[in-house]
């Protein structure tokens, strides 16, 4: 917990904010911003995804980073998106320097339809940006009743194992699966220890970082938020895994799309929000009925997961499934609100004053 005094514990309280309000504000505010519909929409989806979810540092928090993108040219707003097919199983998506969440959505559609003839698609992407949580792409394809599998590469600002410089992104890996009668099993996971946008929302909240997750300038762990100059990759005193897995997402994501690699793209952060980042990223659907009967296959998703949540835990452990926090989490914020941070409340205000658009009403305080 926070030792701040109250009046400071007070300006970092978040609020509440109902889901559907959230939606409706985030559409309008993008496209006042010269966003087409496709793209407001998108952005918006894995925006909210994140902010459902509980994972905050990739919900509605980026909408204003959004904005400035697409106001600077950064990001096209109104893209024409064009996919070449390479093989029977595989294709390639130019996002035209569209928003990454209405490039990757539109490629995991893709990547799906060839699934629905070959068993498996793999769409890769070029000329992407940010595309937010990971997870919002592979649960379009369990949500299809696909096997979804979602990958980007982004700039550089992890270090190696036993590193001093940025050399990796945080390079998110996302997969889903869907599970018959349930939510799907749900993987969404940086190969940092946390995502930088997480080191923001530590900021916001004035809370200091868990241990082992975030570097000064000399490699040397931290707590501050504030002087955090790199992340440590996924794993402590083991990072060399999370370094290995960052690396395997920058070949699916820059290598095999001819992108650019973490360390050639610009920093998400600016100063330049006038120049497109050609970020790739690399997408996959396995239609399971291409291996195994349906009915097997969901058969066998049952039993793995009733064995896994019932299997034995250590004395005040618990054990679950990937994706039942979040699943659990969602519920509770459609009944509760979205908890909103102060600075991206104070941001909200901003863009509603610019734009014209109403500020969404706050349900309560957390």
């Amino acid at each position: 917990m926070s030792a701040l005094p109250k009046d400071a514990e007070a300006a970092h309280t978040p609020v509440r904010i109902m889901p559907e309000r959230l939606d409706g504000f985030c559409r309008a505010v993008l496209s006042a911003a010269g966003a087409d519909d496709a793209t407001a929409a998108a952005s918006t989806r894995a925006m909210m995804h994140g902010s459902r979810l509980g994972i905050d540092s990739h919900g509605v928090r980026l909408t204003g980073h959004y904005v400035r993108a697409i106001e600077g040219g950064r990001v096209n707003g109104r893209p024409r998106l064009a996919v070449t097919p390479m093989a029977p199983a595989t294709a390639i998506l130019d996002g035209d320097d569209g928003h990454g969440a209405v490039v990757t959505f539109a490629a995991m559609d893709k990547a799906c339809d060839l699934a629905g003839t070959a068993g498996i698609g793999a769409v890769a992407i070029r000329r992407s940006s940010h595309f937010g949580a990971a997870g919002a792409y592979a649960l379009a394809a369990a949500e299809a009743g696909l096997i979804g599998i979602a990958v980007c590469n982004s700039d550089s600002f992890m270090r190696l194992h036993g590193g001093a410089e940025r050399f990796h992104g945080t390079n998110p890996i996302a997969a889903a699966v869907p599970v018959a009668g349930g939510k799907p099993w749900l993987l969404d996971m940086a190969t940092s220890a946390i995502p930088y946008n997480r080191v923001l929302l530590y900021r916001s909240l004035g809370l200091p970082l868990p241990d082992g997750v975030a570097s000064d300038g000399e490699g040397t762990d931290i707590d501050d938020p504030h002087g955090v100059e790199m992340l440590a990759p996924l794993g402590g005193a083991f990072g060399h895994k999370g370094a290995g897995l960052a690396g395997l997402v920058e070949i699916l994501s820059a290598v095999l799309t001819g992108m650019r690699l973490s360390f050639d793209i610009a920093p998400m952060g600016g100063p330049d929000f006038a120049t497109p980042r050609g970020m790739g990223a690399f997408v996959v659907a396995i239609r399971p009925e291409a291996f195994i009967a349906r009915e097997a296959f969901e058969a066998a998703m049952a039993r793995y997961l009733d064995r896994l949540r019932g299997s034995r835990t250590a004395p005040g452990g618990t054990v679950m499934a990937p994706g039942d926090r979040e699943w659990a989490e969602a519920g509770a914020r459609e009944r509760d609100g979205i908890p909103v941070d102060p600075v991206t409340l104070e941001d909200f205000t901003t863009l509603a004053d610019r734009f014209g658009v109403p500020l969404p009403s706050i349900a309560r305080r957390s």
